[in-house]
């Protein structure tokens, strides 16, 4: 590192002393100093320039000062702005700011050694600093704490001068990328006028610079890059870097049928896309560019899980093999707070993915937005900072810049493993869409942007005025390219459908889309007694040096008491779910806030050793050939992690990945996930997900925030089989709905409204027989009635039956029938219908729920069971979730409860007599005493 970067708020005297102690005994200072101090005394004797000692110390100490200005505020004052001037700063670099004068220009300091020139005049030294710092490329990096670090950047950037040297060839090469760039732009506008393309105009040098990035990459042993963008430019980056057939790409504007599996749900400047290019050395690199909706960087997160996933699984933890890309733009990387999120992860162990390259193309504008209202720091790209990445400033017009830089971060990823960025400034050649009139707000850019020549122009004139083109060369060129997209047009128009290529289709080859019936009935998931009890063993059973917590220890024998018993609660069937699916060589990835532990302190995955942060987890002992189990307490965030674990879910199909709210209502937070990908994604985008959702769900007198996971929410986004949502009530049908999602050749998403006082409830236990023998129950009917007495079935969902068994058994009541929908989507029918014949003499059909009538799943419930006469018990409609104060709450719930069990003020005495009073002799004049009987 550079040893005298602290100098600016060092005092002369100070240095002198150890100028001093250096005279008496040279080793006593650092080496970095001793060399100094051998230059100075080397200058003193050699370039003799005054009597004065102090006053040449106190100079080159002040040439020093100006370095680190340069280093620390050069980006401030750059060429990096092709249609703006920039804004102006204070104090400038000039040498008066720091005690110099040009008397000082020419004489010779030792201080040129610092940036690696050697003993140079002060105008040799500010000639590099101003080419190094001041140009086309700013650098913000001296806030990075890390000393290697720092050096690194300075020796790469101050040795070279961040001046790109590129030959004839490279140069030809660069100008044919901007050449496809530019050329693919123009003939879209003019071949298909009047519709939206987003074009990348006034940032085509994206294209040649994402091409060195690939290559560089390449270079340097990465064999895949997973990409992340917005719309604007996405076509141009499907066709000239994915290679997308342009044909493919036109049809797509011509809209005609398709004869894919999956429909074509979404607007191509949407649509994802995989493929294996050959870079220019002849090696093979697979792309994948990530399906996106409009809604800015959710992409982010999305790209993270899904590189985290084939970095550990494909690549085997190595992060040189594969490369995050996220594209952004200038508005939404500052605007939005899902890039906070993600960036926050970027070195957390769960989520890291070996440092991502960030690319902004920086219009200088939002929609109609100006910058300077689109936010309060200096850049876009001030994010960057949170972690401590470099960030570089480029002029998107020196093609030849941005190329060098990117080249530059992605040498500082292979090598650092953290994330750069780089902030391409640029413009938008149209509005914010190509129908749109930018003048009505920006008049001034736009008036500076009509007359500016695009990238490739600027470029082409470069190379013709060094002779390594001619201009006919280079209209020829341009004339070839254009002939070649005439002739995929041609194509087009002749196909007779669409092509459309599903995103990571490679990877879902053993997988496909579910028809209807094939959602009737789950599969065996029973596993036998003795490997149950084996891998309760591995469970319960850490190595025996190992010292746990107390506490700890008293669980786990709670827990072999409940395999010798051979009754579970609903933590231990959860973990043996676990220790079974990686058993069966299917891994486990659970994430969520506090998801070790749980939120409720049931589920203790990580057992902690006593008097150190160690934890050792069972699960990832249960055999030698299991499948990896990892459980990560996450970030506090929703949106972020939720779009990882997605991503994440999308590159690892044979596994169950799950995501856990440390509340159920926590997800609105992530609602955007679950919207514009979860519930919408395979209709869309013809892609699979089984990522599980547990969302802790059940009203106790915890508040409208922690009552309930607004089922009804997901409910409003089932459609055409494109999600499960389940309310499991035994914690064998939750260890059997865990299994089942990674034991059939299908898989959508699986939303799990899982409980929080049934963790405990003593009611709420499985023999280990349920485990071995069933299957998931999508309805559980009740077994202790007779069919022919039921004169009341009470249809409800988790938790709500508890409460009304309760009640039940309190008043022996044979007349009514409890039964549950475990799964509501899809919807169970026939075995809804199988319930309904079972009882014929039944007089009400009721729906019960604990949420207010206008949540929950009341309005699911009676759009699909309708072939009985349907009525509700619930909480009066709400525009809040729940009550605040727990006696409410209790009240609320005994009214619940007791319009179906309510005592009669008959001559019984306050007893129940459902079943008398509904078929006794005497049921008018019964009738008459009673105060409420019936609904």
């Amino acid at each position: 590192m550079d040893k005298f970067s602290f100098l600016g708020n060092s005092e002369i005297e100070s240095i002198e002393k150890l100028y001093t102690q250096y005279q008496s005994d040279p080793e006593s200072v650092d080496e970095q100093w001793q060399k100094f101090f051998q230059g100075f005394e080397f200058a003193q004797k050699s370039f003799p320039t005054s009597n004065n000692t102090g006053e040449l110390f106190d100079n080159e100490f002040k040439v020093i000062n100006l370095i680190e200005g340069y280093r620390k505020r050069g980006h401030l004052f750059t060429q990096t702005n092709p249609v703006r001037t920039r804004r102006k700063y204070k104090p400038t670099l000039a040498i008066e700011n720091y005690g110099l004068t040009e008397k000082d220009l020419s004489i010779t300091f030792q201080a040129g050694k610092n940036i690696g020139i050697g003993p140079a005049s002060l105008q040799e030294i500010i000639a590099h600093l101003e080419t190094t710092y001041c140009q086309s490329i700013g650098a913000e990096y001296m806030f990075i704490r890390n000393p290697e670090i720092l050096s690194w950047l300075q020796n790469k950037m101050e040795s070279a001068k961040n001046t790109p040297s590129f030959s004839p060839d490279e140069r030809k090469n660069i100008h044919h990328h901007l050449k496809k760039a530019v050329g693919f732009e123009n003939f879209i506008h003019k071949k298909f006028i009047g519709q939206k393309r987003f074009s990348l105009e006034g940032a085509e040098s994206l294209i040649p610079a994402l091409d060195a990035v690939i290559e560089k990459g390449s270079d340097l042993g990465i064999e895949e890059f997973i990409i992340g963008m917005s719309h604007r430019g996405r076509l141009n980056v499907l066709a000239n870097i994915l290679e997308k057939p342009a044909d493919d790409i036109f049809a797509e504007y011509l809209g005609e049928d398709f004869d894919d599996e999956i429909a074509l749900g979404d607007v191509k400047y949407h649509l994802g896309y995989g493929n294996t290019i050959t870079t220019d050395k002849g090696k093979k690199i697979r792309l994948n560019l990530a399906p996106n909706p409009s809604h800015l960087e959710t992409v982010g997160p999305i790209v993270q899980g899904i590189a985290k996933a084939k970095i550990w699984g494909k690549y085997k933890h190595d992060y040189n093999k594969l490369a995050p890309i996220i594209i952004h733009g200038d508005a939404a990387i500052a605007g939005q707070g899902v890039v906070y999120e993600t960036v926050q992860m970027s070195q957390l162990k769960g989520y890291r993915t070996g440092g991502t390259i960030h690319l902004v193309i920086n219009n200088q504008v939002g929609f109609t937005t100006n910058y300077l209202d689109a936010r309060s720091s200096t850049y876009c790209t001030d994010i960057g900072k949170v972690i401590k990445a470099p960030i570089f400033h480029v002029n998107g017009d020196d093609v030849e810049a941005l190329i060098y830089t990117i080249q530059l971060a992605m040498e500082y990823r292979y090598t650092f493993h953290t994330d750069v960025f780089i902030d391409i400034l640029c413009y938008r050649k149209y509005g914010h869409n190509e129908g749109d009139e930018p003048r009505f707000t920006q008049p001034l850019l736009y008036k500076e942007i009509s007359k500016h020549a695009n990238p490739r122009d600027i470029y082409g004139n470069l190379l013709i005025e060094q002779n390594v083109y001619s201009k006919d060369e280079i209209k020829s060129l341009e004339k070839e390219y254009n002939t070649k997209l005439e002739e995929k047009l041609v194509l087009a128009k002749k196909a007779d459908k669409l092509h459309i290529k599903q995103f990571l289709v490679e990877d879902w080859q053993k997988y496909h889309h579910p028809e209807t019936n094939e959602f009737d009935s789950s599969p065996n998931t029973g596993v036998d007694k003795m490997i149950l009890k084996a891998i309760a063993h591995k469970l319960n059973h850490p190595p025996k040096e190992l010292k746990l917590f107390k506490k700890a220890e008293k669980l786990l024998t709670d827990r072999n008491e409940m395999i010798k018993n051979e009754k579970l609660d609903w933590a231990m069937a959860e973990l043996l779910a676990y220790g079974t699916i990686v058993a069966e060589g299917n891994p486990v990835r659970l994430s969520g806030q506090d998801s070790e532990r749980g939120t409720f302190s049931h589920r203790h995955s990580a057992l902690v050793i006593e008097d150190s942060d160690q934890k050792y987890i069972p699960l990832k002992h249960i055999s030698e050939d299991q499948a990896p189990f990892h459980v990560f307490n996450s970030p506090l965030s929703e949106y972020g992690v939720l779009g990882f674990e997605y991503g994440y879910a999308l590159a690892v199909p044979d596994g169950l990945n799950i995501w856990e709210a440390q509340f159920g209502d926590f997800n609105n937070t992530a609602q955007v996930i679950i919207d514009q990908y979860i519930s919408s994604a395979e209709e869309k985008w013809g892609i699979m997900n089984g990522l599980t959702l547990l969302l802790p769900h059940g009203y106790e007198g915890q508040g409208p925030e922690h009552s309930s996971a607004r089922m009804e929410r997901f409910l409003s986004l089932c459609a055409n089989n494109n999600m499960q949502i389940v309310n499991a009530s035994t914690p064998a049908n939750f260890f059997h709905v865990l299994r089942r999602q990674v034991n059939r050749d299908f898989t959508v998403p699986l939303i799990i409204f899982t409980p929080k006082s049934l963790l405990r409830h003593p009611k709420c236990m499985s023999s280990l027989d349920e485990l071995a023998e069933n299957k998931f129950q999508e309805v559980i009917d009740d077994n202790n009635v007779i069919d022919n007495e039921v004169r009341r079935v009470i249809f409800c969902t988790g938790k709500m039956y508890y409460d009304l068994l309760a009640k039940k058994e309190e008043y022996n009541a044979q007349d009514i029938a409890l039964v549950r929908i475990e799964q509501l989507h899809p919807w169970p029918k026939k075995q809804i219908q199988k319930i309904i014949d079972k009882y014929p003499n039944t007089r009400r059909w009721i729906w019960v729920q604990e949420e207010p009538e206008n949540m929950g799943a009341w309005r699911y419930i009676k759009e699909n069971l309708t072939s009985v006469n349907l009525q509700v018990v619930a909480r009066l409609a709400s525009g809040s979730p729940a009550v605040g104060l727990n006696k409410l709450h209790v009240l609320g719930q005994e009214e619940i409860i007791g319009k179906i069990f309510r005592k009669c003020t008959c001559e019984r005495k306050n007893k129940y007599c459902g079943l008398q009073c509904e078929t006794g002799s005497l049921r008018e004049e019964i009738k008459k005493q009673h105060t409420y009987l019936y609904l």
